[in-house]
């Protein structure tokens, strides 16, 4: 026997209001959906999102301490020397003294981390496309500068995920 739920009194609030209709719904649906699509893409070459993420701004930095790393992403440190701790034990970055401060550490990308990054690169761009595959170019480019204005107006760092300073699970 099936039973269809019918409520008594239709309100903005009931189940008839669609959660398609919802912009901040559909936005985390389609976030969750495309960080676990990138993860799974990336797990071959032994990378996660936020350690793809953290290299390529490392790629494209002038000299970084973690400190200055930390705050410019806004990272708790301790979140940041977690992340970089990670990324030294797999070779993938090396922390180099400044020869001025010597307590302070630069993080450089290794070799290794240099030869990943064009990987990841093409994964990014294979999701994307699996993602707006239903968009012609136009589409994607309005979409794209939509979401743009909108980041902006939550005042999130261009480039920077907010989930970086979650604690990062240990693997």
């Amino acid at each position: 026997m099936v039973v269809y739920y019918q409520p008594m009194v239709k309100t903005k609030h009931t189940p008839a209001r669609n959660l398609r209709e919802r912009p901040s719904f559909l936005l985390s649906q389609l976030g969750f959906h495309s960080d676990k699509r990138f993860n799974e893409l990336l797990e071959p070459i032994g990378i996660n999102a936020r350690q793809f993420g953290l290299l390529r701004i490392l790629a494209h930095a002038t000299w970084q301490s973690q400190q200055q790393l930390s705050e410019a992403l806004r990272i708790h440190r301790n979140v940041m020397v977690g992340m970089v701790d990670e990324l030294d034990r797999r070779r993938l970055v090396e922390r180099r003294r400044d020869p001025a401060d010597r307590r302070a550490h630069a993080v450089h990308l290794t070799d290794t981390a240099r030869q990943i990054l064009p990987r990841g690169e093409s994964i990014l761009d294979a999701c994307d496309d699996e993602l707006l595959g239903s968009l012609d170019a136009v589409e994607r480019k309005t979409l794209v500068t939509l979401l743009q204005r909108v980041a902006d107006d939550a005042g999130l760092i261009p480039g920077v995920h907010p989930g970086y300073d979650a604690i990062e699970p240990a693997r």
